[in-house]
């Protein structure tokens, strides 16, 4: 079962409700995949002893001048424009290629080869018997999406796998929460959270995934959020008060479940509702 954590704003919670269900899973086989690639945290955690580190690029074009007749076919198929021809010149600016591979495709000379340009790391590992990986973006980089489709070639189909998305609606959220059989959406009481969560809301009702909501500081606020997920039938599967303990807890990166077992069940069960809204029927 493949969940994803999503929110569509940042600072709600998200890592928080993913680390602390991956760590409430017991005696289950579990994978977390933290997918927020510009800003990953939830090792600081977990605290996985990584085992593996690789490099993960995309393809850019390089031009073979001595077979390039300036014809400009590769300038005009580059839907990103990472390619000009300039005074019979053609330049390629690699940070906005995409890595398609239209203009090597198409270069009616043959004369464009590709490299391969490094985009940022993914790390392996285990933490608490939790199989882990995580994406980084190289500082500078633009497009995350490419590395998460890297991070999520791991997913291992046979365990509970947890993607700790980026936040917001954006690109790289839906290239992580796409083929989720369900995704929480964590969120707080408050206008603001209220207006992001029916932005992510829209985005998987586009998509077609199962959700549920999770409200974290859910003693803060307002009624907004409950009454939203009520017109909209969206089930809120787990209620996180605004709780100093916890608060101090995260400030020294201790998970929630560690410094406070009661919750193990609590998250528990909050696996639980979602199995029983992926059953069929």
């Amino acid at each position: 079962m493949i969940i994803s954590i999503a929110s569509g704003k940042g600072g709600t919670g998200k890592t928080t409700v993913a680390v602390n269900l991956a760590l409430s899973l017991l005696n289950k086989e579990v994978q977390y995949m933290d997918c927020d690639v510009e800003e990953p945290n939830a090792h600081l955690f977990l605290k996985p002893s990584i085992q593996r580190v690789t490099s993960v690029g995309i393809p850019v074009p390089r031009i073979n001048e001595t077979k390039c007749t300036s014809c400009g076919q590769c300038a005009k198929v580059c839907e990103y424009h990472a390619i000009a021809l300039i005074v019979k010149t053609v330049l390629v600016f690699d940070e906005m290629c995409h890595g398609c591979g239209a203009c090597s495709y198409l270069c009616p000379e043959k004369a464009i080869l590709e490299v391969e340009r490094e985009i940022g790391i993914i790390q392996e590992g285990y933490a608490n018997g939790i199989s882990f990986i995580n994406g980084t973006l190289n500082i500078g980089e633009p497009m995350a999406s490419p590395l998460i489709r890297k991070v999520k070639l791991g997913i291992q189909k046979d365990k509970i796998v947890i993607l700790d998305a980026p936040p917001g609606t954006s690109c790289p959220v839906i290239e992580t929460v796409k083929g989720s059989d369900f995704c929480l959406l964590v969120t707080e009481p408050t206008p603001f959270g209220l207006n992001d969560l029916e932005l992510a809301v829209g985005m998987l009702e586009k998509l077609g995934i199962a959700k549920g909501v999770v409200i974290n500081k859910a003693d803060i606020g307002d009624g907004g959020v409950w009454d939203y997920c009520k017109s909209k039938k969206i089930p809120v599967l787990m209620e996180i008060p605004m709780d100093r303990k916890i608060a101090e807890s995260y400030s020294r990166g201790i998970p929630i479940v560690a410094d406070h077992p009661s919750y193990i069940e609590k998250f528990h069960d909050l696996f639980i509702k979602v199995e029983k809204l992926h059953e069929p029927g």
